[in-house]
């Protein structure tokens, strides 16, 4: 296998953010409903949403998305990730840990030093793995309204 290297994902990188979203889905074992072209090239186009894309040659191999949120009580924001996700088969290869990276490095690079992610308590693996890359847990409660 070549270097894995990691990018952020654009308007123009729509089948590849396609990948991604699979990617991800497949990982978690959740669904996948194909969106429209123009809801992904919108979203893309946002710059406060981010997908960074693990890339092994050409090919997919993992990836993250997340959202800028604006603060309110500073004139600053706050990345929140919302997925990560490594292929099954490429896992324990380094892969996550440098989705991390990338990500904090380029929100750093717009001024952005907070990143944060939710784990479910359950998610043992998930633990582990925010805590092996720096992350600190912090005792909060989600709570959900609406659709599980």
């Amino acid at each position: 296998m070549s270097e894995v290297h990691y990018t952020r994902l654009g308007k123009d990188d729509l089948e590849l953010a396609r990948q991604i979203i699979v990617t991800i889905a497949e990982v978690f074992g959740e669904p996948y409903a194909r969106v429209s072209h123009s809801y992904l090239e919108n979203l893309l186009s946002r710059p406060d949403f981010w997908i960074i894309a693990a890339l092994d040659g050409d090919k997919a191999v993992g990836g993250l998305s997340a959202y800028t949120l604006t603060m309110t009580r500073t004139e600053s924001a706050e990345v929140f990730i919302y997925d990560l996700a490594v292929r099954e088969d490429q896992q324990r290869r380094g892969i996550g840990r440098g989705l991390m990276g990338a990500l904090i490095e380029a929100a750093r690079a717009e001024g952005i030093e907070t990143v944060f992610v939710p784990a479910d308590n359950e998610d043992l693996h998930a633990l582990e793995f925010y805590r092996a890359v720096g992350g600190a847990p912090q005792p909060v409660t989600f709570f959900n309204f609406g659709a599980d």
